[in-house]
């Protein structure tokens, strides 16, 4: 594809030094759910491509979103600050994406990661062609990609006192009081980005989660197309649980409704395995249950932090991963060992 005379190139596959690239996860979610489902796998392969959500419509992303009619940008470039090296050159650029701007002016609140997408975007036209411009410049290890290249709006049917409410907007519905009984997207047909589709008839693993529920990891299963490819997908698919319930969107689901909720939306979706953190499940036979209708069984292991804040532990997430993939579901792995891996 040509732009303003220079021809588009894809970055050339390369490997970390001394180390086989891994198994090739597809990592689907958005937000910090998936920084820190990334974070993790990062440390396993680098044959990692991470399915971003695009229907955010608050702060910074929701202000270009409106102005320019592009792709809420927020959720990738937190996708790409996962993936960047831990370098010096990394590290720096990891910082400078994550750089939100202070001020008395219409820049306040902006992200410099955000704006960076959006300018790639309106010089290529392209939002595959900006993402993969902007994993060079990082030296990120990995790919992202937005689940489609047309921004998308979700809505809500909320059960509020006895009464349905529909909500519409992900800012919105996450913090709207109520029972979720319904999701869907606008558009309902939109098109699923085509390397994504190219992405799940390879990969070795599917990773879903951690992250809000409905806002950030149900919208996957809303479009058809992507629905059917994940379900026929020949990789092995693992779902990490979240840590606590989030206010307002999933206040009332205890984590065996998070996998009846999946369940509802798309039955003939088979898990194999379900991780979730011994210290926020209450109901382990309630939760294997659950998992027995997606045909999965449940691996416990600390995955928090452990300072009492609903924060995955990068590494402890990585170790969990680590024996989920290579079928290690006996005693906790060392974290250590994830330095010699």
């Amino acid at each position: 594809m040509e732009t303003q005379g220079h021809y588009f190139e894809p970055p050339q596959d390369s490997a970390w030094p001394g180390r086989a690239s891994g198994p090739k996860v597809v990592a689907f979610g958005g937000g910090h759910g998936l920084y820190a489902t990334l974070s993790a796998l990062r440390h396993l392969t680098t044959d990692l491509t991470a399915v971003v959500t695009v229907a955010d419509d608050g702060g910074s992303s929701g202000r270009l979103r409106q102005e320019f009619d592009l792709l809420p940008p927020g959720d990738l470039r937190m996708a790409l600050a996962a993936l960047c090296d831990e370098s010096d050159w990394g590290l720096t650029w990891r910082d400078i994406l994550q750089f939100r701007f202070k001020s008395n002016g219409e820049m306040n609140g902006h992200n410099l990661g955000n704006l960076l997408l959006a300018g790639l975007w309106q010089i290529l036209d392209d939002p595959v062609a900006g993402l993969e411009w902007m994993t060079r410049l990082l030296d990120a290890q990995g790919r992202v990609l937005p689940m489609s290249t047309v921004p998308m709006a979700i809505e809500a049917d909320l059960e509020v006192n006895g009464e349905i409410q529909t909500i519409r907007g992900q800012s919105k519905i996450a913090k709207a009081p109520g029972v979720v009984r319904r999701i869907r997207l606008d558009p309902p047909d939109a098109p699923v980005t085509p390397q994504v589709l190219q992405a799940l008839t390879s990969a070795d693993w599917v990773v879903l989660g951690p992250g809000s529920w409905y806002t950030s990891v149900m919208p996957h299963l809303l479009i058809a197309d992507l629905r059917k490819a994940l379900v026929c997908s020949p990789a092995r698919k693992a779902l990490v649980l979240n840590l606590s319930r989030q206010r307002g969107e999933t206040q009332d689901l205890t984590l065996p409704d998070h996998l009846r909720v999946l369940h509802q939306i798309v039955p003939e979706l088979r898990l194999s395995v379900v991780i979730g953190d011994p210290v926020s499940v209450t109901d382990i036979d309630d939760l294997q249950d659950a998992a027995n209708d997606l045909g999965s069984q449940v691996m416990l292991r600390q995955i928090s932090i452990g300072d009492g804040t609903p924060r995955h532990d990068f590494l402890r997430l990585a170790a969990a991963f680590r024996d989920a993939m290579s079928g290690n579901w006996g005693d906790l792995s060392s974290i250590e060992a994830l330095d010699n891996h």
